[in-house]
């Protein structure tokens, strides 16, 4: 007869988490690779999906097929996860010709400086805001990118 009110505890706290919890969200890997592939490329040879956006964070899916723009995001952060592919980050230095592109965004041609990083599957790159970079991209690059407004 113990073993009832046992029973009883377990299959409550299994109710409990039958249903997922508010926020959460899963995506598997073909998925992710498919919204790349099907993402349009644009004017920078990136292809964007944003998948969701929670609160102060979004989510986007990124297909690169060359080098891209440089880029410095005044009030985002960057974690970029590389899917596939191989490229080159390009952190720091100088932006050429900056323009602002949106909202606290700015876009330049090129920088002066920078270290150079590397890009491979499984890497993982956080960038701060106000910090400018470009990928160089050989032949093609999937990454996954959590952008966090600092603000």
């Amino acid at each position: 007869m113990k073993l009832l009110p046992v029973l009883l505890v377990l299959s409550a706290t299994t109710a409990v988490f039958a249903a997922d919890p508010e926020g959460f969200a899963m995506y598997k890997a073909s998925d992710i690779v498919a919204r790349a592939k099907a993402a349009k490329l644009d004017e920078y040879k990136a292809g964007a999906a944003r998948v969701a956006t929670w609160g102060n964070h979004g989510f986007l899916i990124v297909r690169r097929e060359g080098d891209g723009a440089v880029e410095t995001h005044e009030t985002q952060v960057d974690v970029i996860t590389v899917v596939s592919g191989e490229g080159t980050l390009l952190l720091g230095g100088t932006m050429v010709d900056g323009k602002t592109t949106a909202p606290n965004e700015i876009r330049g041609k090129s920088l002066k400086g920078g270290v150079r990083y590397p890009m491979a599957a499984g890497d993982v790159f956080h960038i701060p805001a106000k910090i400018p970079h470009q990928m160089l991209v050989p032949k093609s690059l999937i990454i996954q990118v959590v952008k966090v407004d600092t603000k």
